[in-house]
């Protein structure tokens, strides 16, 4: 899935170029094209689709160049995760009903472009235990991340018993992002994992979860045969419900399952996130791309794109992230505000 734009990243991250294709790391690799070798680890490259918007042709595919262009799926409108899902499920029936393969053999691994996972060997360790469950259980299954912290930018998953890291467990409870005080009890609790948004399933327990959960969605991309049906997907998209695939269909089907897994995951979701893999000073101030003097200031995240300098005094756990065209500067407790502020400025 690569069509977000990562409205928490602004103002690095903009419509025009989002997260996925940014090498917000400084790895030489962009986000997307880190998901796409990680991937490759476990799926044969041309199995790899890609469903992005329109607009983001050209850059999968520049970022991209060994992916079919048949495997590139444009969606022409945000309409949020299931509709996306439901799209690539639609061309990949096709080509199974074509190969003539079992649905119920052919395992589907759905996954954000934009996440970070350090440990590989692990994830495809769990992948395995993942695709080997979708294909011989009629359960759809979620990867959950043992919490480190009582992160309310997340969401939870309660497990029915309290499995050990890489096992597999019931699906009790979905919450969606919590207060910090309801964080706080699950970590104490225990049994509540992250939910990583990275998904399981066989082809035909999908289909028919989408069948009973969200019929007229499906009953509308079963239409969708080729990729290339632009003017016919652009007609769908028009009338189809935004809605992601968790409040659509894992929180009203009573068989998930999870696996908790640690295996260095990050959605990259906010920039306190991404400060934990930026270098940082001995007050703990994370950079990246530019030069800082701090003096008495400690918990900073400070991140430009240029050889600017940037000096701060008496500031402790602010955001400064510093652009050509905008400057932002928030403390690190209200970081979500940054997706409110994206959406005032679509206003302006």
């Amino acid at each position: 899935m690569a069509g977000g734009v990562g409205t928490r990243f602004w103002p690095i991250s903009r419509v025009s170029k989002p997260k996925q294709f940014l090498d917000i790391l400084g790895t030489g690799k962009s986000l997307i094209q880190m998901t796409f070798s990680r991937l490759a680890r476990t799926v044969h490259p041309e199995n790899i689709l890609v469903v992005t918007n329109e607009i983001y042709r050209a850059e999968v595919s520049n970022h991209l160049p060994d992916i079919l262009p048949e495997n590139v799926l444009c969606e022409p409108c945000m309409r949020n995760t299931a509709p996306c899902i439901a799209y690539a499920n639609s061309v990949i029936s096709s080509r199974v009903a074509e190969s003539g393969a079992n649905p119920s053999q052919t395992a589907i691994i759905v996954a954000p472009s934009d996440h970070l996972i350090l440990d590989e060997s692990e994830f495809s360790r769990i992948l395995s235990l993942a695709t080997t469950t979708a294909t011989t259980t009629s359960s759809l299954v979620t990867i959950g991340i043992t919490p480190t912290r009582p992160d309310t930018g997340y969401g939870y998953i309660k497990y029915s018993h309290h499995s050990n890291n890489g096992e597999l467990a019931s699906v009790d409870q979905f919450t969606e992002k919590p207060d910090l005080a309801t964080a706080e009890k699950f970590l104490e609790t225990g049994g509540y994992c992250w939910n990583s948004g990275i998904f399981i399933w066989s082809l035909s327990n999908i289909n028919t979860a989408f069948d009973s959960y969200l019929p007229l969605m499906s009953e509308s991309f079963k239409s969708v045969k080729l990729v290339g049906a632009a003017g016919e997907v652009d007609e769908i998209y028009k009338c189809c419900e935004s809605i992601s695939i968790d409040y659509g269909i894992l929180e009203k089907c009573m068989d998930v399952a999870v696996i908790p897994a640690d295996f260095g995951w990050s959605d990259l979701g906010t920039w306190t996130s991404l400060a934990q893999h930026l270098p940082s000073d001995e007050a703990c101030n994370s950079t990246s791309g530019v030069q800082v003097m701090a003096s008495e200031s400690k918990g900073n995240v400070v991140v430009g794109n240029s050889e600017k300098v940037i000096a701060i005094k008496g500031l402790n756990d602010f955001i400064v992230v510093d652009t050509n065209d905008a400057l932002l500067i928030c403390p690190k407790s209200e970081e979500q505000w940054v997706k409110t502020l994206v959406g005032e400025l679509k206003g302006k």
